[in-house]
């Protein structure tokens, strides 16, 4: 069954400047080896809908904001009805995804659904294939850049883009492919690069942990928007600052 595998009652990390709690949703159409997220991947939603409206009205003055996330949201046939719920409750609605479903992206934005977007950008096209388990939706989530990108600027949506990287499987050239592209495509945010955070068998691909270390010097500096990084010890907040400082560059 499709639908909600867990909720996380409460967080401060996952939707900037509010208080939220997270909608795991079931099934995914990626399989990228990195996943730390199996168990929702390949699960069933376990929660009711019912259960989901009882929680939601139990929070309502403690919580600002629902994050759909899982999985890919984009792709359960429920997802309007859960942020409606949530919406109609006076929630922030923020979700992360994948990109590969532009048409619900777009249909998001024009109905005013959404408050907050992160994009996972997950690797450079020629490595989708090996990293992702496909490469079939490389056009949708180019598609998705632009539908957000123009969203972020002319429709007031707040805009994330995000890369996970395991440096034994992506190096700091697929970062500046990557970097590169979003600087063509007009992005203006942030770009947040983050460590991976699990190995092993809570991982997709059973990866190892990584031996190899990010380098900021080798990454390019994007003409018009901001690197920042998530979970890399040693390393500073922002790339500017990383560059800035010379002694966590070799």
């Amino acid at each position: 069954m499709v639908g909600i595998h867990a909720i996380t009652p409460f967080t401060l990390l996952d939707f900037p400047n509010e208080m939220a709690c997270i909608i795991w949703l079931s099934k995914c159409n990626l399989r990228c080896v990195y996943c730390h997220n199996p168990e929702i991947v390949y699960g069933e939603g376990k929660i009711s809908d019912a259960a989901y409206i009882e929680f939601l009205e139990r929070r309502r003055g403690q919580l600002t904001g629902v994050v759909f996330s899982g999985g890919e949201p984009t792709f359960n046939p429920d997802l309007l009805f859960y942020i409606n719920k949530a919406r109609d409750l006076g929630f922030k609605i923020k979700i992360d995804t994948n990109g590969t479903n532009p048409t619900v992206l777009r249909n998001l934005i024009e109905g005013k659904s959404v408050d907050y977007i992160a994009l996972d950008y997950k690797c450079a096209p020629e490595r989708a294939k090996e990293l992702l388990g496909t490469d079939k939706f490389i056009a949708a989530f180019e598609q998705s850049i632009a539908i957000l990108i123009d969203a972020a600027k002319n429709h007031n949506l707040a805009l994330e883009i995000r890369t996970t990287l395991h440096s034994d499987l992506m190096n700091e050239s697929d970062l500046n492919r990557m970097i590169a592209s979003l600087d063509e495509a007009g992005y203006r945010g942030a770009y947040y690069i983050q460590n991976v955070v699990s190995v092993g068998d809570k991982t997709i691909g059973n990866i190892s942990k990584p031996h190899s270390s990010l380098d900021v010097s080798k990454l390019i500096k994007p003409k018009n928007f901001s690197i920042f990084f998530r979970n890399f010890p040693g390393i500073p907040f922002s790339l500017e600052d990383a560059t800035n400082d010379p002694s966590v560059l070799p």
